[in-house]
């Protein structure tokens, strides 16, 4: 069994408070944000709405922890809120991401060609177009084919995007967001499984009126093809064919979604406890107690924490490519795009 006394204690008064170290440039390929949990309780509910490192966060009493192991895959289980860690904020271009191979997981600049990777803006969009991050304990296991599509986990958290139009507090790399899933798209991307939980926070205002799929439609239309439209071409300008779906390409509900995101906890709870081959994943964590994984926090030395300024970026990052899209749909049939409804509901039946 997986105990955390710390975060247990927390949990129970929904006041888990977390703060970043940021080590090295950013724009560079030794750039490394690490996690620490504050073990305090606090009384003031507005910390939440603050940025990690706001200097009115009490920094005493704290330890380096896993973003990807330690923080909760649940808020508030009975409710159904998630914690969310964003890497990339919305209309950002830099590809950050939790790293899954360096211990305890820090957030790290994904690299193309042996430079640090920005996404290309394609028209009509910039940058990433939600909060972009992951559910920690949650594993995409690459040994796990899915049954209806055939393809295989990508080896990582599973993917979120937050669509809260409007920001209601500081969104930057590394912000762990309370946030409610409303469904779900099978992105098919180099052969592998990658799930995109669609999700909005549940501070903001219109999240009390979206509890489904078919409400982000009706609420926020076009968001959704945009969304599928965004992530089938937005590897195309750095030379990779356009990317496929599952389930048609279809946003599934949020019972599907739900289901989804629970056989990928299953599937870390495996793996924290050593019993999933890992491959090149660390395991590394602070706070699970009897997992093969678990380091005394007091023996953790991080880097001392800097705030440097960002390195030269050698691209324009304010540059449009333009893509003949109909061309490309028709050199690559498989990942044609579709003219059908964007959402679907399944039946599912589920136990209990």
């Amino acid at each position: 069994m997986i105990t955390s006394p710390n975060a247990e204690r927390m949990m129970s008064q929904n006041k888990m408070k977390y703060s970043l170290r940021k080590v090295n440039r950013p724009y560079t390929s030794e750039y490394r944000i690490y996690f620490e949990q504050h073990l305090q309780t606090h009384d003031d509910d507005d910390d939440e709405k603050r940025c990690p490192n706001s200097p009115k966060v009490d920094l005493a009493n704290k330890i380096p922890i896993s973003p990807f192991h330690d923080i909760p895959l649940y808020h508030d289980k009975q409710k159904g809120i998630f914690n969310m860690v964003v890497e990339i904020p919305r209309w950002s271009q830099a590809k950050f991401e939790i790293s899954r191979s360096k211990r305890l997981n820090p957030i790290i600049q994904d690299e193309l060609d042996g430079h640090p990777r920005f996404v290309k803006n394609c028209f009509p969009y910039k940058g990433y177009i939600w909060n972009y991050g992951a559910l920690p304990q949650t594993w995409e296991d690459p040994s796990h084919l899915e049954p209806t599509i055939h393809t295989k986990g990508d080896n990582d958290p599973i993917d979120a995007c937050e669509i809260s139009p409007t920001s209601i507090s500081c969104t930057g790399t590394g912000t762990v967001k309370r946030v409610k899933a409303l469904g779900i798209l099978c992105l098919i991307d180099s052969g592998e499984t990658d799930w995109k939980v669609i999700v909005i926070d549940v501070n903001h205002p219109l999240a009390s009126k979206l509890h489904d799929i078919d409400d982000v439609d009706r609420h926020f239309p076009g968001l959704l093809d945009a969304t599928r439209d965004w992530f089938k071409y937005y590897k195309v300008p750095d030379g990779n064919k356009p990317n496929e779906f599952g389930y048609g390409g279809r946003f599934l509900d949020k019972k599907f979604a739900e289901k989804i995101i629970g056989e990928c906890e299953q599937a870390w709870k495996r793996l924290i406890q050593g019993k999933a081959e890992r491959g090149d994943v660390s395991i590394e964590n602070t706070t699970l107690e009897g997992t093969p994984g678990k380091l005394d926090p007091g023996e953790v030395d991080l880097p001392p924490g800097e705030d440097l300024s960002p390195a030269p970026i050698e691209e324009d990052l304010n540059e449009w490519v333009f893509l003949d899209k109909d061309k490309l749909d028709s050199d690559h049939p498989a990942a044609k795009s579709l003219s059908t409804t964007s959402s679907l509901h399944i039946d599912l039946q589920l136990d209990g």
